[in-house]
């Protein structure tokens, strides 16, 4: 049985957060003398002069209304990659826990794990790439507390499917965290309407692909509200600047442009998707609900730097275990489609088969 008690290491239980002077004062003021800031400003035109926000609130909000969670239920942080790390450190003893990934997967997983020196467990995607249930269950012990799922997965760009997780959910004691960074580019809703239901379910989520803001590093985790707690209680007092926060701000009261992106590249996608299996030299196109779409083809290497030559830059996957042969190639705009396509014709007419 499920028990957040349980699984919260010790150090992080009788953890006593650093109290930062702007959490300790959320009122209204003229004056602000007590966080130690520079009262004169800096030679910039726009004031970065005061501490953000430690809590975001006001984004907090606005996606609680976009999302039907509570503001409690939201963290937010610097990229996703901070929330998985947070994770590590909330929940993995080192040297003694472990996690489970399912590869092929997102990566960061196994780098975070590595570096909080917890061991990983693999339990491998079938060959469609979808969850390996029973594989899951099996490769499971009494020290595993975190299960990593990525829907949709990369570098494959499937989504998993739904009843698969949540039965893991259900059955697993440990959290079960599901990286929802490309879902706006899926026709399925979120897990994020489930986290009242599973109570060790937390979703991850990210303003790098949908909303084009990768450079801000904005990322943003859902889940009950006592695992938020845990977040905000571990995380660096400022974790988020206030150029990102204003910025993210703006683009919340945009959605409607964000919503038009997506779908203009996911009609992208489809010609795109639909150009690719006309070439000889491409083997497969994988099912995608992503913002990318993974090609299985006869030489990925030697196409890559065809391509790379030619100043267009895609992914090789040909080292990634079960991915051999394939390039990740994410969808650009026409223009860049076309140059896409135009060079993989130059590439197809070099060949001496």
């Amino acid at each position: 049985m499920f028990s957040l008690e349980s699984l919260v290491r010790g150090n992080i239980k009788r953890l006593k957060p650093y109290s930062s002077a702007r959490k300790e004062f959320s009122g209204t003021a003229e004056i602000f003398l007590d966080a130690n800031e520079n009262s004169f400003g800096s030679p910039l035109a726009t004031s970065y002069n005061r501490y953000p926000d430690p809590l975001q609130l006001q984004i907090k909000e606005k996606i609680s209304m976009m999302n039907n969670v509570s503001a409690s239920e939201i963290f937010i942080g610097n990229g996703s990659d901070e929330a998985i790390d947070l994770l590590f450190r909330i929940f993995c003893r080192p040297q003694m826990d472990n996690i489970v990934i399912c590869p092929p997967t997102y990566g960061m997983y196994e780098v975070s794990a590595e570096i909080n020196d917890v061991e990983i467990k693999r339990a491998n995607l079938t060959e469609d790439f979808q969850l390996d249930l029973k594989r899951i269950r099996d490769t499971i012990d009494r020290n595993t507390k975190l299960l990593f799922i990525c829907s949709p997965n990369n570098p494959t760009g499937n989504l998993m499917e739904r009843g698969t997780v949540l039965e893991l959910a259900k059955s697993f004691d440990g959290i079960v965290v599901v990286d929802e960074a490309y879902i706006h580019f899926s026709d399925e809703r979120s897990l994020i309407d489930e986290i009242n239901a599973f109570p060790n379910l937390v979703v991850l989520q990210t303003f790098s692909k949908a909303w084009g803001l990768a450079g801000l590093r904005v990322g943003l985790a859902c889940a009950n509200r006592d695992v938020i707690e845990l977040f905000n209680k571990v995380k660096p007092p400022y974790n988020v600047c206030e150029a990102a926060q204003k910025l993210i701000l703006d683009a919340l009261d945009n959605e409607s442009q964000m919503r038009a992106n997506v779908a203009a590249i996911k009609g992208e996608r489809l010609r795109l998707m639909n150009s690719l299996n006309a070439f000889p030299i491409v083997q497969k196109i994988y099912p995608t609900d992503a913002n990318f779409i993974l090609v299985k083809t006869d030489d990925a290497t030697r196409i890559y730097e065809f391509l790379l030559n030619r100043k267009i830059v895609v992914r090789n996957r040909n080292n990634v275990e079960f991915c051999e042969g394939c390039l990740r190639v994410t969808v650009g705009t026409p223009d860049e489609n076309a140059e896409l396509l135009n060079a993989l014709n130059e590439y197809e007419k070099s060949i001496v088969y």
